[in-house]
């Protein structure tokens, strides 16, 4: 007898949050500007503090409550800082929702998408629990796809990349070990969706 357990259906609502990620609402937004409309989705890791998984950290960190005295690097990095993302799927696939996708959140920072700055203003952010260093969970990216393919169903998506992409050389996530290839094959986006693929080393 087959235990495949079949992926959630994922829906965008009329205010633009998805069922059913856990909804986790951030003050860390604000509205896009000139009513712009998302089309890029973009790609991160995050692991609070690194490498180390299945805490409550990252919900801290973008709800404003993380303790920065509980570990030397939220000291050193994240004290004062003021983060979001819209998403984060943790190593188990579950998939939380921090920001509305009409809204700006602020997941990017200083980057350019083919000449074309603030990312933020026109972006989803999807936040990965991982690392550079270790690969990711299959539930991820059985999360992943069809998060990807419910947002490309809502708004006028053309294009996903990562962060590393979009600010080359100030960030490198979501690293090494993210299977490009898998997400285009998972999600049937075509090559065009991926301007970044071939350009990048996925051996």
């Amino acid at each position: 007898m087959s235990h495949d357990v079949t992926p959630p259906a994922y829906a965008v609502d009329a205010q633009g949050w998805v069922s059913p990620a856990r909804r986790l609402p951030s003050p860390n937004f604000e509205a896009r500007p000139g009513g712009a409309v998302p089309t890029l989705i973009v790609v991160h890791n995050i692991s609070l503090p690194p490498d180390t998984f299945g805490g409550p950290e990252i919900a801290d960190l973008f709800l404003n409550r993380l303790d920065c005295d509980a570990h030397p690097y939220f000291d050193t990095h994240l004290r004062g800082v003021r983060v979001s993302a819209h998403f984060v799927i943790h190593r188990d696939g579950a998939l939380e929702q921090f920001v509305s996708c009409d809204e700006r959140a602020w997941h990017a920072g200083l980057s350019n998408f083919f000449g074309r700055e603030r990312c933020n203003d026109f972006s989803i952010g999807i936040e990965l629990e991982g690392s550079d260093t270790q690969p990711f969970e299959p539930a991820q990216y059985a999360t992943l796809a069809p998060l990807v393919r419910a947002l490309c169903a809502h708004y006028p998506i053309d294009a996903v990349a990562g962060h590393s992409d979009i600010a080359p050389g100030r960030k490198t996530d979501p690293g090494p070990h993210f299977e490009w290839t898998r997400l285009q094959r998972e999600t049937q986006l075509g090559d065009v969706f991926f301007p970044y693929l071939h350009a990048r080393d996925v051996s």
